[in-house]
């Protein structure tokens, strides 16, 4: 991929609307109902915003003193071997950041690149940190997000091997649920404007055999191409044929209700320690 050397951007802080624009308080609260004075902090966060080329590095390594939120578009977490080979090794969606919460940078060994054209916030690490080390809800919703990141990676890791077309049709039922959750998909479609060599890089096949399984998939009526949108004309057949169980990607209430009992509890502990004169009452 090339490196992003634009310098189209704009500074300023986010506001309501364009954070929610960007999907982060929607993907946020996957994790539990955030309150008006929580979500006014999300939206009071500093950024710089930059429009990135369709095939250009935001981060390499994990090095930058930003944290990157992508606002549009689909990037990847990817690995370039000595040998010039790609492979794609997570999809970030609108409303994810490239690389988690980390407070300080942390080398990782792999880049984080577009796939399509995409608008990016960068947000200073400092003021995550800050944001966490006060609002302990926002905290766990945003750990919330890596711990979902890495079941993802998980299951693709247990998907590697299998059948290329149960892989790839795994990939599009994940896009749609994702998708959908940060409203960018409807029931059955969704915008997809990744190359054929794109989808061989995250699948790992080669663009050659990418071709045929895709044909295969149109062919047999299990997706229909319409431009740059998918559509699944009958998802319960997709999911059948991919073996796909959404409950990796924890979406819903439930992690939410956990959430919310651990504030409940960390807030009796806090009571308990004031009353035992272990910390000083505020």
């Amino acid at each position: 991929m090339n490196h992003d050397t634009s310098n189209a951007a704009g500074t300023g802080r986010i506001s309501g609307d364009e954070l929610l624009r960007s999907r982060l308080v929607a993907r946020l609260e996957q994790a539990g109902r955030l309150s008006e004075v929580e979500r006014q902090a999300l939206y009071d966060l500093p950024f710089r915003a930059r429009a990135v080329p369709q095939h250009t590095d935001v981060d390499v390594d994990g090095a930058s003193q930003s944290v990157h939120l992508i606002l549009s578009g689909i990037a990847c977490r990817y690995k370039l071997w000595p040998g010039g080979t790609r492979r794609v090794i997570s999809l970030i969606l609108p409303g994810d950041l490239c690389d988690g919460h980390r407070p300080l940078p942390f080398m990782l060994g792999n880049t984080v690149g577009t796939l399509t054209p995409c608008r990016v916030a960068e947000i200073p690490r400092q003021a995550i940190a800050d944001l966490i080390e006060v609002y302990p809800r926002i905290a766990r919703a945003f750990w919330w997000m890596t711990l979902v990141k890495l079941s993802i990676f998980q299951e693709w890791l247990a998907s590697t091997g299998r059948a290329a077309d149960k892989q790839l049709a795994h990939i599009f039922c994940e896009l749609l649920v994702r998708l959908r959750t940060v409203g960018l998909a409807d029931e059955t479609s969704f915008e997809l404007g990744l190359t054929q060599g794109d989808i061989a890089d995250v699948v790992g096949i080669s663009p050659v055999h990418a071709n045929r399984v895709l044909r295969s998939l149109r062919n047999s009526g299990q997706i229909v191409f319409d431009q740059r949108r998918l559509t699944i004309p009958d998802f319960e057949r997709l999911k059948a044929l991919a073996e796909f169980d959404p409950a990796y990607l924890h979406n819903g209430a439930e992690f939410g209700r956990s959430l919310c009992m651990l504030a409940t509890s960390a807030r009796r502990d806090a009571t308990c320690d004031r009353r035992a004169g272990l910390v000083a009452s505020p």
